[in-house]
């Protein structure tokens, strides 16, 4: 009788065993976007207790209010407490781990009783704060989660694969102000995107103001392409965008376009014009008329002029003045004149005598710009004299302004018909060896709302960032697909008007409300 209970207690506790393995490897594995470098999942759980601490050592305090407000969005209390190695979670910031990680790597380890996050910078840690982010509950994004959160345990190792990792917006054609900018910087932050575009000028419009040049703005705003809309960022504004910008991490590249796509400036300073008005051709406008149409690359500077570069001067000073970041961005893109590359040169000097890195289109590439110099590859068509380091922004992979489908209306068609789809962009391949990054612009000549610019930015920027993050080894497009249906509930509840791919199985229907399929029983 002994030795029967001795074997069924045996037998019980091999099934509870089992049971309990079975119960903790059916625990869903998070879809984690970018796919990060080394992933090891493993069959058990952290589960969050009704009261936590984050502890922190010294340099990552700011990474512990990420935490701590990540938190709140639970039903846990909890506090921060400088310290190491607390139950619960830990925050360690050490500068050693550059060698390994880099500067924006990190290592998220999560075992039964502890969530531990480390890195060399407080770039690495806010990343690894968005991996969680991503482990927890989508409903976290907007609302308290009361019920019980249990982790997978899981050790992360991770590290981007290029450290440009951008988004365009085009403010010039139709202005975004900065409510949107910045819910478009909280969108880029989730996906560890890491640098900001502006698109400032152009022929419809100029969108910054210049103090010294004060009619940029009280003209240069008025316009917009039809039915867009016209405004400008002040510079208390703007100063703000990047201050909002850099608490995530991401840096704000100012571009004002010369020496073409110029018109709103033309329109402001006629007399940065030739005499007879032979730099605006075919003269789609004349000063001081606005342009609202879709046309770009028909105006430019009097290149024979020399006033232009006290312009060019002052304005590129006043900008770099208020610009935080290393980058001044100079267009240079779809101009034919024979004073073009000298015009070049001495732009890209102007922007490095104010402390500035210059970025320009490839075109700007055909002069003898200094190395540093950085291009912007948009058609891959220009025969460059000079290597520098390289920006992707090939049209046929990254101008999200095209359809995301075949037909889609309102939308681009001239670099590819078909437009260019979410499989353009994950699998497109890196094959220069100068490539920094990619940047997927939205240039809005038919983007005329924050709805639209949301349809047109996402889902695709989420393929461009495991583009720009996870190498090729590491990329699976079916297996993306399944991370980003996975992810439709968490950018419904973040309010983004994404576009909902066909071929994706999203995980949500933005079509049902609270009754949908309801039907009462009938009492009669």
């Amino acid at each position: 009788m002994k030795t029967f209970n001795i074997r069924f207690s045996l037998v019980f506790l091999m099934f509870f065993q089992l049971g309990l393995s079975a119960q903790e490897s059916n625990i869903e594995k998070p879809a984690i976007i970018p796919q990060p470098a080394e992933v090891e999942w493993k069959d058990d759980f952290f589960t969050l207790q009704e009261r936590t601490v984050v502890c922190f050592n010294t340099g990552a305090e700011a990474s512990a209010a990420w935490l701590h407000r990540l938190l709140q969005n639970t039903y846990t209390q909890s506090y921060t407490m400088k310290g190491d190695n607390c139950n619960g979670f830990n925050l360690n910031l050490n500068p050693e781990l550059e060698e390994t990680l880099g500067k924006e790597g990190y290592n998220l380890d999560i075992s039964s009783s502890t969530v531990n996050l480390e890195a060399a910078t407080e770039a690495g840690l806010f990343y690894a704060i968005q991996t969680l982010r991503q482990i927890l509950p989508a409903g976290i994004e907007n609302e308290k989660v009361l019920e019980e959160i249990q982790l997978p345990q899981v050790s992360i190792t991770d590290s981007p694969r290029f450290a440009w990792r951008g988004t365009m917006l085009d403010v010039a054609r139709s202005f975004f102000g900065p409510d949107y900018i910045k819910k478009h910087i909280d969108r880029m932050a989730f996906y560890k995107l890491n640098k900001l575009h502006l698109h400032l000028t152009d022929d419809q419009g100029w969108r910054i103001e210049i103090k010294q040049k004060p009619k940029l703005t009280e003209l240069g705003s008025k316009g917009a392409v039809k039915g867009g809309r016209s405004g400008f960022l002040t510079q208390e504004e703007y100063k703000e965008i990047q201050e909002y910008a850099a608490a995530r991490n991401i840096v704000i590249v100012p571009e004002i376009d010369i020496p073409g796509h110029i018109y709103a400036a033309l329109m402001a300073y006629p007399e940065l014009n030739c005499d007879d008005l032979s730099n605006i051709e075919p003269k789609r406008a004349t000063p001081p008329q606005l342009f609202h149409g879709y046309e770009v690359g028909w105006s430019k500077f009097c290149l024979d002029k020399p006033e232009i570069y006290d312009f060019v001067s002052t304005v590129l000073g006043e900008v770099a003045e208020i610009t935080t970041g290393d980058y001044l961005h100079i267009g240079g893109d779809e101009i034919e004149d024979e004073r073009y590359k000298e015009f070049v040169i001495k732009a890209d000097s102007i922007v490095q005598g104010l402390g500035k890195t210059t970025i320009g289109w490839e075109e700007v590439t055909q002069a003898a710009v200094d190395t540093t110099f950085i291009s912007q590859r948009w058609n891959g068509k220009t025969k460059s004299v000079v290597k520098t380091p390289v920006i992707e922004s090939i049209c046929s992979s990254f101008y999200f302004d095209h359809a995301n489908v075949p037909g889609q209306k309102m939308t681009n068609n001239w670099c590819q018909e078909r437009g260019v789809s979410l499989k353009d962009t994950y699998t497109f391949k890196v094959t220069n060896p100068n490539t920094i990054g990619v940047e997927a612009p939205v240039w809005t000549e038919m983007v005329l709302s924050d709805e639209a610019a949301d349809d047109r930015f996402w889902p695709r920027s989420i393929a461009m960032a495991e583009v720009g993050w996870t190498k090729d080894e590491n990329k699976d497009y079916n297996g993306f697909l399944k991370r980003l249906g996975a992810q439709g509930l968490r950018l419904d509840f973040m309010d983004v008007n994404y576009f909902r791919s066909p071929e994706v199985e999203w995980n949500s229907d933005p079509k049902k409300g609270v009754f949908s399929d309801f039907m009462p029983e009938s009492k009669y």
